[in-house]
Protein backbone atom coordinates (compact mmCIF):
# COMPACT_ATOMS: atom_id res chain seq x y z
CA UNK A 1 0.00 0.00 0.00
CA UNK A 2 1.54 3.71 -1.01
CA UNK A 3 0.68 7.11 -0.22
CA UNK A 4 -0.25 7.15 -3.80
CA UNK A 5 -3.00 4.15 -3.77
CA UNK A 6 -4.47 5.83 -0.19
CA UNK A 7 -4.74 9.35 -2.41
CA UNK A 8 -6.31 8.21 -5.46
CA UNK A 9 -8.78 6.10 -3.17
CA UNK A 10 -9.64 9.83 -0.95
CA UNK A 11 -10.16 11.54 -4.07
CA UNK A 12 -12.13 8.97 -6.14
CA UNK A 13 -14.30 8.55 -3.00
CA UNK A 14 -14.91 12.01 -2.98
CA UNK A 15 -15.68 12.21 -6.75
CA UNK A 16 -18.15 9.50 -6.27
CA UNK A 17 -19.65 10.59 -2.94
CA UNK A 18 -19.95 14.30 -4.50
CA UNK A 19 -23.01 13.25 -7.11
CA UNK A 20 -25.97 14.70 -5.23
CA UNK A 21 -28.83 12.50 -6.70
CA UNK A 22 -31.38 14.40 -4.91
CA UNK A 23 -30.85 17.47 -6.35
CA UNK A 24 -30.80 15.68 -9.58
CA UNK A 25 -33.44 13.37 -8.89
CA UNK A 26 -35.48 15.68 -7.80
CA UNK A 27 -35.10 18.01 -10.93
CA UNK A 28 -35.50 15.04 -13.47
CA UNK A 29 -38.83 14.71 -12.25
CA UNK A 30 -39.96 18.00 -12.05
CA UNK A 31 -40.40 18.54 -8.82
CA UNK A 32 -37.88 21.75 -8.51
CA UNK A 33 -34.82 22.65 -6.36
CA UNK A 34 -34.46 20.64 -3.14
CA UNK A 35 -32.70 22.80 -1.72
CA UNK A 36 -35.89 25.48 -1.77
CA UNK A 37 -37.70 23.55 0.76
CA UNK A 38 -37.63 22.24 4.54
CA UNK A 39 -33.90 22.42 5.74
CA UNK A 40 -32.48 22.75 2.08
CA UNK A 41 -30.40 19.85 1.74
CA UNK A 42 -29.70 17.16 -0.78
CA UNK A 43 -30.85 14.22 1.18
CA UNK A 44 -33.70 11.84 1.04
CA UNK A 45 -35.17 12.88 3.92
CA UNK A 46 -35.61 16.63 2.70
CA UNK A 47 -36.72 14.74 -1.01
CA UNK A 48 -39.43 12.82 1.30
CA UNK A 49 -40.52 16.47 2.40
CA UNK A 50 -41.38 17.26 -1.13
CA UNK A 51 -44.53 14.59 -1.34
CA UNK A 52 -42.67 11.50 -3.68
CA UNK A 53 -41.98 8.51 -1.84
CA UNK A 54 -40.70 6.96 -4.66
CA UNK A 55 -37.97 10.01 -5.49
CA UNK A 56 -36.99 10.07 -2.14
CA UNK A 57 -36.41 5.85 -1.90
CA UNK A 58 -34.40 6.57 -5.54
CA UNK A 59 -32.48 9.05 -3.55
CA UNK A 60 -31.44 7.21 -0.24
CA UNK A 61 -30.80 3.64 -2.41
CA UNK A 62 -28.41 5.89 -4.49
CA UNK A 63 -26.80 8.02 -1.97
CA UNK A 64 -26.05 4.92 0.03
CA UNK A 65 -24.85 2.70 -3.08
CA UNK A 66 -22.13 5.49 -3.90
CA UNK A 67 -21.11 4.91 -0.22
CA UNK A 68 -21.23 1.10 -0.72
CA UNK A 69 -19.50 1.74 -4.69
CA UNK A 70 -16.25 3.95 -3.09
CA UNK A 71 -15.56 1.05 -0.07
CA UNK A 72 -15.65 -1.93 -2.41
CA UNK A 73 -14.14 -0.33 -5.61
CA UNK A 74 -11.10 0.95 -3.47
CA UNK A 75 -10.62 -2.62 -1.42
CA UNK A 76 -10.38 -4.32 -4.73
CA UNK A 77 -7.98 -2.57 -6.37
CA UNK A 78 -5.74 -1.16 -3.21
CA UNK A 79 -6.61 -3.46 0.14
CA UNK A 80 -8.27 -2.10 3.31
CA UNK A 81 -6.61 1.46 4.21
CA UNK A 82 -7.42 2.41 0.85
CA UNK A 83 -10.76 1.26 1.14
CA UNK A 84 -11.04 3.46 4.84
CA UNK A 85 -9.85 6.60 2.95
CA UNK A 86 -12.26 5.99 0.21
CA UNK A 87 -14.69 6.04 2.51
CA UNK A 88 -13.92 9.40 4.22
CA UNK A 89 -13.76 10.57 1.05
CA UNK A 90 -17.32 9.46 -0.24
CA UNK A 91 -18.71 10.95 2.79
CA UNK A 92 -17.10 13.89 2.76
CA UNK A 93 -18.02 14.18 -1.50
CA UNK A 94 -21.34 13.78 -0.05
CA UNK A 95 -21.58 16.48 2.69
CA UNK A 96 -19.61 19.11 0.81
CA UNK A 97 -19.75 18.00 -3.16
CA UNK A 98 -17.45 20.60 -4.87
CA UNK A 99 -20.65 21.38 -7.59
CA UNK A 100 -22.71 22.64 -4.65
CA UNK A 101 -20.61 24.66 -3.41
CA UNK A 102 -19.48 22.71 -0.37
CA UNK A 103 -23.40 22.42 0.63
CA UNK A 104 -24.81 18.89 0.31
CA UNK A 105 -26.36 16.30 2.63
CA UNK A 106 -25.88 15.31 5.98
CA UNK A 107 -24.20 11.40 4.98
CA UNK A 108 -26.73 9.80 6.61
CA UNK A 109 -27.74 7.10 3.83
CA UNK A 110 -23.65 7.29 2.61
CA UNK A 111 -22.70 6.11 6.05
CA UNK A 112 -24.94 3.22 5.92
CA UNK A 113 -23.58 2.69 2.54
CA UNK A 114 -19.93 2.58 4.07
CA UNK A 115 -20.92 0.87 6.90
CA UNK A 116 -22.48 -1.83 3.99
CA UNK A 117 -19.37 -1.50 1.40
CA UNK A 118 -17.25 -3.33 4.58
CA UNK A 119 -19.52 -5.80 6.15
CA UNK A 120 -23.17 -6.44 6.90
CA UNK A 121 -22.40 -7.32 10.19
CA UNK A 122 -21.06 -2.98 10.50
CA UNK A 123 -24.63 -2.49 9.03
CA UNK A 124 -26.57 -3.93 10.48
CA UNK A 125 -26.57 -2.14 14.00
CA UNK A 126 -26.95 0.66 12.30
CA UNK A 127 -30.12 -0.59 10.54
CA UNK A 128 -31.64 -1.70 13.54
CA UNK A 129 -31.34 1.32 15.87
CA UNK A 130 -32.25 3.77 12.71
CA UNK A 131 -35.47 1.80 11.99
CA UNK A 132 -36.78 1.30 15.54
CA UNK A 133 -35.72 5.20 16.53
CA UNK A 134 -37.32 5.92 13.39
CA UNK A 135 -40.42 3.79 13.96
CA UNK A 136 -41.36 4.71 17.63
CA UNK A 137 -40.23 8.43 17.44
CA UNK A 138 -40.79 9.38 13.84
CA UNK A 139 -37.49 11.45 14.59
CA UNK A 140 -35.37 10.89 11.13
CA UNK A 141 -32.41 12.85 12.96
CA UNK A 142 -32.81 11.07 16.03
CA UNK A 143 -32.88 7.60 14.23
CA UNK A 144 -29.32 8.60 12.40
CA UNK A 145 -27.45 9.31 15.67
CA UNK A 146 -28.02 7.01 17.61
CA UNK A 147 -27.74 4.61 14.48
CA UNK A 148 -23.85 5.89 14.26
CA UNK A 149 -23.49 5.66 18.02
CA UNK A 150 -24.73 2.07 17.42
CA UNK A 151 -22.23 1.20 14.21
CA UNK A 152 -19.26 2.44 15.96
CA UNK A 153 -20.04 0.74 18.87
CA UNK A 154 -20.99 -3.15 17.67
CA UNK A 155 -17.08 -2.12 15.70
CA UNK A 156 -15.17 -1.78 19.24
CA UNK A 157 -17.20 -4.46 20.99
CA UNK A 158 -16.10 -7.16 18.22
CA UNK A 159 -12.22 -5.62 18.23
CA UNK A 160 -12.05 -4.03 14.83
CA UNK A 161 -9.96 -1.15 15.65
CA UNK A 162 -8.89 0.09 12.52
CA UNK A 163 -12.45 0.75 11.90
CA UNK A 164 -13.89 1.86 14.92
CA UNK A 165 -11.74 4.40 14.97
CA UNK A 166 -12.82 5.44 11.44
CA UNK A 167 -16.55 5.43 12.38
CA UNK A 168 -15.76 7.51 15.40
CA UNK A 169 -14.60 10.20 12.97
CA UNK A 170 -17.50 9.81 10.66
CA UNK A 171 -20.19 9.97 13.71
CA UNK A 172 -18.95 13.29 15.08
CA UNK A 173 -19.40 14.67 11.74
CA UNK A 174 -22.72 13.13 11.60
CA UNK A 175 -23.15 14.77 14.63
CA UNK A 176 -21.81 17.84 13.81
CA UNK A 177 -24.01 18.12 10.56
CA UNK A 178 -27.06 17.02 13.04
CA UNK A 179 -26.32 20.21 15.34
CA UNK A 180 -29.22 22.07 14.49
CA UNK A 181 -31.12 18.92 14.87
CA UNK A 182 -30.45 18.87 18.29
CA UNK A 183 -31.30 21.31 19.18
CA UNK A 184 -34.78 21.63 17.94
CA UNK A 185 -35.14 17.98 19.51
CA UNK A 186 -33.94 19.46 22.36
CA UNK A 187 -36.43 22.14 22.28
CA UNK A 188 -38.97 19.93 20.90
CA UNK A 189 -39.60 21.47 17.76
CA UNK A 190 -37.81 19.15 15.62
CA UNK A 191 -39.50 18.10 12.12
CA UNK A 192 -40.60 14.10 12.31
CA UNK A 193 -40.63 12.10 9.19
CA UNK A 194 -42.81 12.67 6.19
CA UNK A 195 -44.17 16.40 7.59
CA UNK A 196 -44.12 18.37 4.11
CA UNK A 197 -42.41 21.74 3.61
Amino acid sequence: MTMFEIIIALIGGYLLGSIPFGLLLTRAAGMGDVRAIGSGNIGATNVLRMGNKKVAAATLLLDALKGTLAVVLAKQLFGMEAAMAAALGAFLGHLYPVWLKFKGGKGVATFAGISLGFSWHVLAPFAIVWLLTAFITRYSSLAALLGSVAATAGLFWVERYDLAYLFVVLTAIVFFKHRENISRLLKGTESKIGKKG
